[in-house]
Order: C-alpha cells, then structure tokens, then sequence
C-alpha cells in the first residue's frame, strides 16, 4: 500500500500506515455524487443581476453565520461585487488568481481572525482552502460543472457540522442548474423570499399527454378534419343556377330526346319557290 499526501509530513504518514499495519480497517471514500446530507442546498430564482444582487445582500444580513462564501465565475465580477456588498455595511473580502500570494495569504488572515466575515470569490477558493466556521455558501454564479458545485458547497457542512448552500438562478442558468441536479442525483429545495421577490419563479411547467385536447380516442381534431377533407371548388354561376333546370343551349340538343313535361319545337315546312 502507498500513501500519498499534500499536507501530513512523513512523520504522520508513518503513524497511520503502522497503525494500519498492526490492526487493520476498512477505509471508505465517498465519490463526488454521494449525497451531502449535513449540508442544505437551495436554489433562489432571480430576474437579473441586479435583482441577484439584491437577494444576496439580504441573505448576508438575514441569515446566521460566522463566516459566508460567495463564488462567482469570473474575477471581474468579483471585483465588482465586492464594493457593492460594503455599502450595505457588510464586512467583506474578495480573492481570486490575479492576486498575489501575499494578498491571498493577508485575505485569508482577515477571515480566519474575523476581521472580514464573507469572502467573495472565484473556484481559487473551492479546492485546497481549509477554512474553520463557514456556515453559509452561495452561489452567486451557478458553477459550470457538477463537479465544481460539489468542491464549492464543500466548504461548508464539514467536521459533520451542518452548513447552508444557496444558488441564485436566473432562466438562463436554469437549465444548467438542472444538468446538476442529474449529475448529483438530488433534486434542490426552491426558495423564495418575499422581501426581495422577484417575477421570475423558473420555466413553466407544460402539461403533455398523449392526446390532443378537446379530441375523442380515434377522432381528429375539428380542424384538422376539416383540413384533411378538400371539397370540390363550385363557381358562381353554378352556385346560383342550383335547383333550376337546364335550358336547351343549341339546335343539336333539340333535336336529341324530350325531356318529360315539354313539348318538341315543331319546324314549319319550307315553301316551294317558283320555277322562273
């Protein structure tokens, strides 16, 4: 057996592994799609950014927490949404890969002594950040990948304590919250907050059956019966002439059969001339 680590020095490798050796232990590892079951995951429809904005300033001042991540997709956006949180007197920080290493390590200073209570971030933060007290995690961006969701809401809830993870989706990440779900398995508890409400409640629902509606089994519908049937186009003159009877138009038809209730045409016989 191997044992590699980032963070146990060699010292600690050798206590486990002759631990191991003289009584040994089944060691299970969860996989990424196990279920967090000490961790709630909610998700907040939004109508914008701003409406986004709105929502996350209210659940930083509403909710209980000691320490508050807020993950976002881009560093611009967390370099914007940084200064906006502070004029709504909320003690906040912002981390993410331009920074350099003693801006990181002085960022992360201020969290862990409270100086700072939400750190608003990018997916620098998601792995290999191990910070004590984070009770609540939000999603401000939803994550692009099942996998990056999980490495997010995984700083909370840990040390089998219960932590909060709230996303904000607006219809155009809706779909992408939904490949989530499916990846995870677990479908996320919608949430609406009537302080900050917003017109947006998530794709309407479409009620599909396998018939049409107002149609009877094996019949059409009205219309489409109607279109499938092509009556024959009638002129005009034939529309009027309708119920009345055809007269003789030429010399050849009278001369044919007599129609019952008229009489022949008789021809007056033609008078001799005079011979010259």
């Amino acid at each position: 057996m191997r044992c590699f680590s980032a963070t146990l020095g060699h010292r600690g490798l050798r206590g486990i592994t002759e631990t191991l050796l003289d009584d040994p232990e089944i060691i299970s590892l969860s996989t990424v799609r196990d279920r967090h079951t000490n961790i709630t995951q909610q998700v907040i429809p939004a109508d914008d950014k701003l409406h986004k904005q709105r929502i996350l300033a209210w659940l930083l001042n509403n909710e209980t927490y000691d320490k508050a991540l807020v993950f976002t997709n881009t560093k611009l956006q967390a370099d914007a949404l940084g200064p906006e949180l502070r004029k709504q007197h909320l003690r906040v920080g912002v981390l993410h890969g331009d920074m350099t290493q003693d801006e990181r390590n002085q960022i992360m200073g201020f969290l862990r002594q409270g100086t700072i209570k939400v750190l608003v971030a990018t997916d620098v933060a998601a792995r290999g950040l191990d910070i004590k007290g984070v009770d609540l995690v939000i999603n401000f961006n939803m994550a692009r990948s099942g996998k990056d969701y999980v490495h997010r809401i995984g700083r909370t809830g840990r040390a089998g304590e219960q932590g909060l993870a709230i996303s904000l989706i607006t219809h155009q990440e809706w779909n992408l919250m939904t490949g989530i779900e499916r990846y995870l398995k677990h479908e996320f508890e919608q949430r609406s907050i009537k302080a900050v409400g917003g017109k947006y409640k998530g794709p309407k629902k479409i009620k599909s059956s396998g018939k049409s509606a107002g149609t009877k089994k094996g019949k059409l519908p009205e219309k489409e019966e109607k279109a499938k049937v092509k009556k024959p186009k009638q002129r005009l003159r034939d529309k009027k002439n309708i119920g009345k009877r055809r007269k003789p138009s030429s010399s050849k038809s009278q001369e044919g059969p007599v129609e019952a209730g008229h009489k022949p045409l008789s021809r007056k016989p033609a008078k001799p001339t005079k011979p010259q």
